[in-house]
This record gives C-alpha cells, structure tokens and sequence, in this order.
C-alpha cells in the first residue's frame, strides 16, 4: 500500500527528498535560519528619529502610564518564544540546549511561514524547574505566548503546567499537545476512511513519555474508551510498583481490560498502534493485530517499524516522516493553535481548543480522505488559517479570550 520514497515525491511532484545531500543540509544551516528584518523604514535622519530617540521616547512614556498599550507599539503581542533545556531533542535523546539551538531555529522559522508569526528561540542552560520556570517568569514582558519545546519527562509536565499558572500567555508544550493534536485529527480520519467511529478501537500507544501521555488524553477525551500503554518495561498496569505519578495515574484511567505483561500481549487483536518511543517493534506483533489495522510509527528520524513492513498487515500506515504518505507533523498543528489562540487574546489553550484544532485539521482534507491521506500535507496553505479560526472561536466560546 505505501509508496516508496521516490513514487511518493513524484506522486506529490516535489523534489526526491532521498537525493538530500549531507553538504546540502549543512548548506540550510549555515549561520542559522533566521534573521530580524525591519518593519519600519531606517532610511533617513526623519526615519531615525521617529524609530530611536527621540520619537520613541514618547511611545515608552505612554506605555509606562497605560501597559496595556505595549501590544500595540511592540511586537510582544505577536511574539512567540520557543523555549528548551534540549533534554528530549527529536528521537535524538538529551544533546544539550547548544545542539537543540537548530531545531528551534526551525520551529520559529514553521511559525513565521505557516502563521506569520515572529518567533525566536531560547534555550536554557539549566535541567532546574525552578530555574526554567522563574526565566519565563522574568521574561514574560518581552513575549506574548510560550511554545515549550524538547523538554523530558516526567519534568515537562510540572514545567508546563507551572508556566500555564504564572503566566497571563498562551503557553504549550508541542512535544505533548501540537502532538496529540494531529494525532487524533488523523485517527478520526482513519477511522472515517474505514467507515467506524473511533470509540470503539482498541488503542495501543507506546510511549508513556510526553507524547505519549498527551496523546492518551486527548484521544479519551475524543472517546476512545479502550487504550492500553507501554513503557519500556511493558503494559503500564496497575499491578506494577514500579510507576512513578505519572504513569500510576495513566494506570489507573487506562487498560480497561485489565492486561499485563509486553507489547505482545497488548498487541494482540488491536486496532490501532500508535508508536511515541524511540524503541522497535517486530514484524510480527504488527501481523498480530487485528484486520483494518492502523500503524502509527511516529518516531522520528527512525520509525517503530518500516512503513512498508508494517502496510504488509496494516490497512492504514502514518509516520512522523515526509517522504512516505501521511506524515503526522505538528507542524499541521502548532502554527495554527498559536495564532487562533493569539488572535483571540486567550490567556490559556484549553482542551477544547485542542480538539477543535484537531477537528479543522481533518476537515482541510474533505473530499481528498483516502487510505494515503488521512491528514493534509504540512506544506497545504489552507491548515494553519483553518486551525486558528477555529482555535480562536473555541477560545471565545469557553471565555478564556
């Protein structure tokens, strides 16, 4: 069912993303990918005066009598930060925040051509929550919404949530929700394409990680009454004593049929594998799952399974990879979610929001759904308009705007 690499370029008649080069991609990177450009001219004597002393004098003393007005004479209210410690970086593991810098370079370069949005990223030198949290803290008046990004559990889930409480911003951590969001726009996809509703599926995600807890959440909240966890120890069930608070309360909400034991086991007759680890899983485990399977192998660079092993027994394969169809990319997502959020003046993204989100992200693709395309391409300019409006209407419609 999958095509390969370079079917699926010409099919999407692109360039043969198998033919990048190591000096190309070292040439993309070289002095960064990003720059600041003006928004104002600097031409004259007059220009100068009106942009630095002494015009901008009097655009500092209003905003030191009314605060409020610095949303209008500052980028702040459009400025997005991108935030890591570089603990968690891609499938890449914990690289430091210096060799982090590129990938958030990249998210803020997503942010500006998706959304319009400017963005710049910081990343800490520090693993401290207290430390981390306090920056942003201190920060909040050069920023109007935080993207936490590459952050390990189980400290991204305190970091976030302590950031959402001491800031007045829209704050995310896109590893867990920009995640969850296009994951579950994919499923209701799937599930569409194969004529069943997702209540019924017997999920299975592997990964009790950021991703992987988010992802859980959001698809029981959609519906999905079975879903079944793996860690690297195997089914997270209550029997265990091994579970730090995180994955206990994943226990006790998760695994409805009482399943123990390895990926095996949990494997067995299910519907839908969603793969949110660094890990590998066998051929055979994929062969056990039950007819109309779903594979998610989202793990990035290296999948949980090769798409084209696991289209031999799966009826719908999606990746987090750009060069095999269905690419699950938080890119669909986080642009759009950012914007609808900033657009609305929200104070905070609500799982509505998220849902929402998810729900415009399907809705792009119409009459195209099809077995290779469950989600539209991250390069579709429809998306990222699409999710703002609707992340900006649940904002008003829950009164966090």
């Amino acid at each position: 069912m999958t095509d390969s690499p370079n079917a699926t370029a010409s099919k999407n008649g692109s360039d043969d993303l198998s033919a990048i080069t190591h000096e190309e991609i070292f040439a993309g990177h070289l002095g960064g990918k990003l720059t600041v450009e003006l928004s104002a001219p600097l031409e004259t004597q007059r220009d100068l005066s009106i942009a630095y002393t002494p015009g901008v004098a009097q655009v500092s003393r209003a905003i030191a009598e009314d605060e409020s007005l610095a949303k209008r004479y500052t980028w702040t209210d459009r400025l997005v930060v991108v935030v890591s410690d570089g603990s968690a970086v891609l499938g890449l593991g914990d690289i430091g925040p210096r060799a982090s810098l590129p990938v958030m370079e990249g998210k803020a370069a997503l942010f500006k051509k998706f959304a319009g949005l400017d963005s710049i990223p910081i990343v800490l030198d520090t693993k401290d929550v207290d430390e981390i949290v306090e920056t942003l803290i201190r920060l909040r008046p050069s920023f109007g919404a935080v993207n936490l990004e590459d952050i390990s559990a189980p400290r991204c889930f305190e970091i976030e949530k302590r950031v959402v409480e001491a800031l007045d911003c829209p704050v995310m951590h896109d590893d867990q929700h920009g995640t969850a969001i296009v994951v579950l726009a994919a499923l209701n996809g799937a599930a569409k394409v194969q004529g069943r509703g997702v209540s019924g599926l017997k999920v299975v995600v592997s990964g009790a990680g950021a991703a992987g807890v988010a992802c859980t959440n959001i698809l029981m909240a959609a519906g999905v009454a079975d879903v079944t966890v793996l860690d690297s120890k195997g089914i997270v069930s209550r029997d265990r004593s091994d579970l730090n608070a995180v994955k206990s309360d994943l226990a006790r909400r998760t695994n409805p049929r009482g399943l123990t034991g390895s990926a095996v086991d949990a494997l067995a007759g299910a519907d839908v594998f969603l793969g949110l680890s660094a890990g590998t899983i066998a051929e055979e485990l994929i062969a056990s799952m039950a007819p109309e399977a779903i594979v998610f192998a989202m793990s990035n660079p290296d999948p949980e399974i090769h798409p084209d092993v696991a289209a031999k027994y799966a009826s719908i394969v999606a990746t987090g990879r750009s060069d095999f169809p269905n690419q699950i990319n938080n890119v669909l997502a986080f642009p759009g979610v950012f914007k609808g959020a900033l657009d609305a003046g929200a104070r905070r993204i609500t799982e509505g929001m998220k849902i929402a989100a998810a729900d415009a992200i399907l809705g792009v693709v119409g009459d195209e759904l099809a077995p290779d395309k469950i989600v539209p391409s991250p390069l579709d300019p429809r998306v990222a308009p699409a999710v703002a409006e609707a992340v900006a209407a649940a904002a008003r419609a829950e009164g966090v705007a």
